[in-house]
């Protein structure tokens, strides 16, 4: 079964125009995306590239359940993404972190479990085994206003984590961070992903991001989107593991970014090819 099948997904926004002017309000479309379908199998880390604009926060709301498609289907683990939210299929993280300020650490982990009414003890040890995970145990009695920027984010890994999904929904995590934090959470998502065993759909604006992170990385259009070319990422062999970083500075690393380039700015007018890989 695959963790998400989006197929033949087009969505289209109604943009009214006009706002207090005198006479009445005036009303246009916006095609977001165009007949878009991909396939994220079980496992799998796939990023979502392309120019601002292009349509990858959108799929990713579509793929949440956030927002409906104007037509064509969304499945996750062979769920319509109603159902799948609803069931809790997935985790979900963004930009910005969004935790809430009067809780501590533990308390924000717990959220969605006291939510559906997860027991308190329950709650607790799941959410002290996630702030272990996200290596922020000393940290867990701390409110958000004394932690870092990146200390917050891997806050809002864990309580994504907190339903043990099968899928991570993640919409640009560390885009607001340093460079250094950046690259140090890059790090320890593949590390939480190879010990839960989660796919991951990331969206992205970053190359050797995408390359670092992803099995797959998926190069979008200009609005509106459309897939134009899936780029599976070469691995080298010191990619697992204590030596992860390492990976950043051999050559495999350098063509994966060069195809992903390449397909982004110079592949402009090519027929889409791989969309329908896996």
């Amino acid at each position: 079964m695959s963790a998400v099948e989006v197929s033949g997904v087009t969505k289209v926004f109604e943009v009214r125009s006009g706002r207090g002017a005198p006479r009445p309000r005036s009303s246009s479309t916006v095609r977001a995306l165009d007949d878009v379908s991909l396939t994220v199998a079980e496992g799998e880390f796939v990023a979502l590239i392309g120019p601002s604009g292009c349509g990858k926060s959108t799929l990713m709301r579509l793929i949440a359940d956030l927002d409906e498609p104007s037509s064509g289907d969304v499945r996750v683990f062979g769920m319509p993404a109603r159902r799948a939210r609803l069931e809790r299929a997935y985790g979900i993280a963004f930009q910005q972190s969004g935790l809430l300020p009067w809780r501590t650490v533990r308390a924000n982990v717990e959220l969605p479990l006291q939510l559906h009414g997860a027991p308190a003890a329950d709650r607790r040890a799941r959410a002290d085994e996630l702030i272990e995970l996200v290596g922020l145990t000393e940290f867990a009695d701390r409110h958000p206003d004394e932690l870092s920027g990146g200390m917050q984010q891997r806050v809002a890994i864990a309580r994504a984590l907190a339903e043990h999904p099968r899928l991570l929904l993640m919409d640009e995590p560390f885009g607001a961070l340093d460079e250094m934090t950046r690259e140090r959470l890059q790090g320890e998502l593949l590390r939480i992903r190879a010990e839960t065993g989660a796919a991951v759909v990331f969206v992205t604006h970053s190359i050797p991001e995408a390359v670092f992170l992803a099995d797959r990385v998926v190069v979008m259009s200009p609005r509106p989107g459309r897939i134009t070319d899936i780029v599976a990422v070469e691995r080298a062999p010191i990619a697992a593991g204590p030596g992860a970083d390492a990976v950043r500075e051999t050559d495999a690393f350098f063509r994966s970014v060069t195809a992903v380039r390449e397909a982004l700015h110079g592949r402009e007018g090519a027929a889409p090819r791989g969309a329908e890989a896996r």
